[in-house]
């Protein structure tokens, strides 16, 4: 018996890839992809690749191909059933169950997933085609929402009065309408209503792509109806256990560490709208356990960015209660506070991408901080406040799941106490009191910076650095750096504007240079190379020795990234002329 495409696709987007790959090869990251040597042949020089966004791995070494069950049969000598029970305990999956019930879901599933299907394209279509929709139409221009936006979210309209119920019952049963949640029965006129008849709906799907379930929002004001509403709960729409846009953020996640968790879906698709794809949204309840544990497979780094008004904080603050259970080593669960009644879409279109960006690292919070910044501000300075306060933080400290986690948040919290209460902890015996030396807030600044850019940049930087300071001579060991490939736009400027310079024989000093005060600034500030120099004088044959480094280091990456390149060009039309190209390149590669 098949196993349903809907649990093999569950498993897929649970799981990356590389995750599975990286308990049998060791993987290092290149670009969008990851390279090691091929499991299925010995070799010195990594032939083998993983693409998580395409879902696949590729050996060039043994022409070998394909998903993740196909990995694990391969290396672990499975059969396809015992792969799929493998990997889905890997995921955290019940194993399938082949029963009389469980082909009565899969069918029920796919003729809920039809009707879902079928009801989402014929209100997007409308919304795009019918011009009696001009109050929707306006209300989205007035969003600044653009056809595209809407096409991408595949949002539609609903007017006041449809009669989809009858098109679709003639191919449905009534039941198998009713049990979708877009339609109820209205007993008094004993008559089927569309749930979400003069609202905008935007749909939700499941990991896999599917609309499962729809969210609507009125576009006139109404004292009756409730702004925004969800379909109800059904057997295969549970709002806890399901994110708003997860299907499309995750496939960033080879990119991108980082993942906003919004309030509400015009939050992520205003995000979407100015640039930041990597949105999500909860589904009109508390954060659950299962949503962060979603999230966590695919992000390491959950920024929580809810509204800037009262009711907002109070659900970051439940939000942080119920999330810092799941906080582990290697993840990072942190908090955004917008401005007093902004909300995350308002306020990217107020500013820009760049701008939201940048107010992120200066200002999100982690989830520690965030609780005990609370509880301090609800706290008095008296023993038995304090008392309170010391146990409540105890209390939510000893809920999170992981051991090593939860003894750090419990030493950070009692930290902080003792810096608020310090005599009251210098005589105990045991208590080992320290006073904290808070970190500059300059020096703070500068790290939180630099861990924004890239490797290569950092390079770059340590380059013009040392071709600022030693210009007399860079001047005459001109040809050791004036054929370096620099790849970051603003430091290719400033490169070819000093070798421009250099090239005229004539004896420069930094200000002749003509660089930007703000410039110089930076790559003052952000050359890691300037600390070799901090505390010793500089030695003309170890500036040469280190321009050497440099420069032997950014043709390496030029190489990696044309390898890359071709890597994926070969993966699509596996031609030999590709597959020669990539084995010269290889070849230098392992000669440098």
């Amino acid at each position: 018996m098949k196993y349903p495409k809907e649990y093999l696709d569950e498993i897929k987007t649970r799981i990356k890839v590389s995750s599975v790959v990286s308990k049998t090869v060791s993987l290092k990251k290149r670009g969008k992809e990851f390279v090691g040597l091929s499991p299925f042949k010995n070799e010195k020089t990594p032939s083998f690749t993983v693409n998580d966004e395409k879902e696949f791995y590729h050996c060039f070494a043994t022409a070998e191909h394909g998903n993740i069950f196909d990995f694990v049969m391969k290396t672990q000598n499975l059969r396809f059933g015992e792969a799929v029970k493998y990997l889905a305990n890997l995921a955290g999956m019940q194993p399938y169950m082949f029963s009389k019930q469980d082909e009565e879901r899969e069918k029920k599933w796919k003729e809920y997933s039809s009707i879902f299907n079928k009801y989402v394209d014929f209100y997007h279509e409308e919304l795009l085609k019918n011009e009696n929709l001009n109050a929707a139409r306006e209300y989205l221009k007035g969003r600044s929402l653009s056809k595209d936006q809407v096409k991408k979210f595949k949002i539609g309209y609903i007017e006041k009065n449809p009669n989809f119920f009858e098109e679709l019952n003639k191919e449905f049963s009534t039941q198998s309408l009713l049990d979708t949640g877009l339609f109820y029965l209205d007993e008094k006129k004993n008559t089927y209503l569309e749930r979400f008849r003069g609202r905008l709906i935007f749909p939700i799907n499941n990991i896999s792509g599917q609309p499962i379930a729809l969210g609507g929002r009125i576009i006139e004001k109404s004292d009756f109806l409730a702004k925004y509403i969800n379909s109800p709960e059904t057997n295969f729409f549970k709002k806890g256990s399901n994110l708003y846009n997860l299907d499309q953020a995750r496939k960033l996640s080879n990119k991108l560490d980082n993942i906003y968790l919004v309030e509400g879906y015009m939050d992520v698709v205003g995000l979407s709208k100015s640039g930041i794809e990597n949105a999500v949204a909860n589904l009109g309840t508390s954060l659950t356990d299962k949503q962060i544990l979603t999230i966590n497979q695919f992000f390491d780094d959950i920024i929580i960015c809810f509204d800037g008004d009262e009711s907002g904080y109070k659900a970051a603050l439940r939000a942080a209660e119920n999330s810092i259970k799941e906080l582990r080593p290697e993840k990072q669960i942190s908090f955004l506070f917008l401005p007093d009644g902004e909300d995350p879409d308002s306020y990217v279109n107020k500013n820009s991408k760049n701008f939201f960006i940048d107010f992120t690292k200066q200002s999100k919070i982690s989830i520690h901080q965030f609780i005990f910044s609370h509880y301090k501000n609800q706290t008095e300075n008296n023993p038995s406040s304090m008392a309170i306060f010391e146990k409540k933080l105890r209390s939510i400290a000893n809920t999170i799941k992981d051991d090593f986690i939860k003894k750090y948040v419990l030493e950070y919290f009692l930290e902080k106490i003792a810096e608020l209460t310090p005599h009251s902890n210098q005589n105990k015996k045991n208590y080992n009191y320290k006073k904290t030396i808070k970190t500059l807030d300059s020096t703070k600044k500068i790290f939180e910076d630099s861990q924004s850019l890239t490797g290569v940049e950092l390079k770059e930087y340590s380059l013009l650095y040392l071709m600022i300071n030693n210009l007399s001579l860079v001047q005459e060991n001109l040809h050791l750096v004036e054929n370096i490939k620099i790849f970051t736009e603003m430091n290719k400027q400033i490169f070819d504007q000093i070798i421009e310079k250099l090239k005229t024989g004539e004896k420069l000093t930094t200000n002749e240079l003509n660089i930007d005060f703000q410039i110089l600034e930076r790559i003052n500030k952000f050359a890691p190379i300037k600390n070799i120099f901090k505390n010793k004088s500089k030695d003309e044959y170890e500036v040469i020795e280190l321009l050497e480094d440099i420069s032997r280091d950014l043709m390496n990456y030029d190489l990696e990234h044309r390898i890359q390149e071709l890597e994926s060009k070969f993966s699509k039309d596996l031609s030999e002329a590709t597959f020669n190209q990539l084995k010269e390149l290889k070849k230098k590669q392992n000669i440098n």
